[in-house]
Formats: C-alpha cells, structure tokens, sequence
C-alpha cells in the first residue's frame, strides 16, 4: 500500500514539475532554404558551359566546389571528382569571373550557395521540383557594359554596412568590412533541356510571383553570396571580365538526384530553413 501511495505522488509531482515538450514545429524557421558552402578551389582561364573543350578561351575564372573543373569537364568528371563544399555530397561546380585588387587576384574569404524557396507564390513554392541532374545555367552578363545596362543582375554591396546603398558596381566599404555580391539565378525551367545554345534560355525568372508557360517547372532559386576581403576606393578593383557590372556566375549541377529530392521535400515545399546537411537547423 505504502509504494502504492509513494508512486502516486512521485506521479503528481512529475506531473507538476515536468516542462511541456513544445510542439515540433515551433523549432522550426519559417524560410525555404537548404544551403552550401564552397570555399575557392583553383582558378583557370577556362569555361566548361561557354568554351568547352578549349582551354584557355576564357577570361580568368575562380572555381569553387568541384576540384577537378576544367574545359573538359562533365557530368560524370564532376560525380567522380573531389569537392570542398560543405557539404561534400555536393559535387557541383560553381565559377564566377576572378576578383583583381590592383591587379593581383583576390578570391573570397566567404562564400556560400543558398537554394531558395522565394520570389514566387505560396502555392507555386509547394510545386518546386529538384534541380535536374546535369542542368547548366549561366546568370549575369560578362559583356554588360556598365551599370545602367538592364541585362546586368550584379548586387554589390558591404558586410556590416547597410548605410552604404547597394549597387550594380563596385561600392566603397568602410574599412573593417568586406566587399559581397549577391547574384540570383532564374529558377524557372523548360521542363526539357539541361542547357541552350546562349546557356540561358532554357531557364527563366519569374514574372508576376509565377514561372511563365514557356518555362513552367519551379526549381530551386541558387543565389551565389560571396565576401571579399577588400574595402576602400573602388577603383582598385576590377574582375576578369571588366567592371563591377558583369558580374555573373556559372553553374554545373551535380548534387546527387537522392539528396536534391530529400532536400526540396524536407526543406523547400514545406517553407522550413535548412542547414548544409538538409536538416531544419
């Protein structure tokens, strides 16, 4: 009767005590996101999307991710190759034009792939679909020629400074800071073709919070954010394409189908903030 009795309290008193676990959902951040983050790997004067299979036909390119990208690179090099990304299941190349600070090559202190649920409707952000395997894509103009071109994208812009307005060139960054540039790749898709003849037709941005009937198939936005560490007087500073203006960003998809599926399921559809390794951080 006695340890009848104590368990009954000793249940009262865990009943009393005892925290309400919270709803799974309340740890859960409101953002479609899965990321990753892939430092510098080498740089080349090479260009497998533009200039395949000619070396040296480029400008100077900065390559991250993938270590193996070269002119002759393709899909199966890239799923047979190294990578440095976090994490290192994606086996994509990424490239963009090599920063120069008087000259001499700057590559990034910080640099990180976000893959985006945003810049389209609820329900249309519900009907993402995994980037295909092999899809290339190409955003921003190498030949823009100069900030009021309407076909650059470039957003320059400084870490820790929001009072100096963003711009399609270069801004001078208080010092202390860094210079960044954010590039948004379209993410609406034909539905057929891993690449085109100008390697960006077959892909499209959104109009009106809608991917357009030409391109029906919403993908993943890829939004490349990278951090120099420069600031001061712009005019130091160029990249191997020209001003500020061309900034523009190659991509070369080789994130296995499994975990790009996974991560647009778990991450994307559902509106929920995912970390490097796919999982609500």
């Amino acid at each position: 009767m006695r340890v009848t009795r104590l368990l009954a309290l000793l249940s009262v008193l865990l009943a009393t005590f005892a925290v309400a676990p919270r709803p799974a959902d309340a740890q859960v951040v409101r953002v479609a996101e899965f990321l990753a983050d892939c430092p510098f790997s080498h740089r080349l004067p090479d260009d497998p999307i533009v200039f395949p299979g000619l070396p040296g036909a480029s400008h100077m390119h900065s390559f991250f991710g993938s270590r193996v990208t070269n002119a002759y690179t393709t899909l199966a090099d890239l799923q047979n190759g190294g990578t440095n990304c976090n994490p290192a299941v994606d086996k994509s190349s990424y490239w963009v034009p090599t920063f120069y600070r008087d000259g001499a090559p700057v590559e990034p202190a910080i640099i990180t792939f976000y893959y985006l649920g945003e810049g389209v409707r609820d329900d249309i952000v519900a009907q993402t679909q995994p980037l295909p395997l092999g899809l290339r894509i190409v955003a921003g103009n190498a030949k823009a020629t100069g900030p009021g071109d309407g076909s650059s994208i470039a957003r320059w812009s400084c870490l820790h400074a929001g009072q100096v307005p963003p711009s399609k060139d270069f801004v001078t960054c208080p010092s202390g800071t860094m210079l960044e540039s954010y590039l948004d790749f379209p993410q609406c898709w034909n539905g057929r073709d891993l690449d085109s003849a100008d390697h960006k037709s077959h892909m499209a941005y959104p109009v009106a919070g809608a991917c357009p009937s030409t391109h029906p198939v919403p993908v993943p936005k890829l939004r490349q954010v990278i951090r120099y560490p420069v600031s001061g007087d712009p005019s130091h500073f160029r990249l191997a394409s020209g001003g500020g203006y061309t900034m523009h960003g190659d991509f070369f998809n080789a994130w296995p189908q499994a975990e790009m599926e996974r991560r647009v399921r778990d991450c994307i559809r559902p509106v929920v903030k995912c970390g490097a390794d796919g999982r609500p951080v």
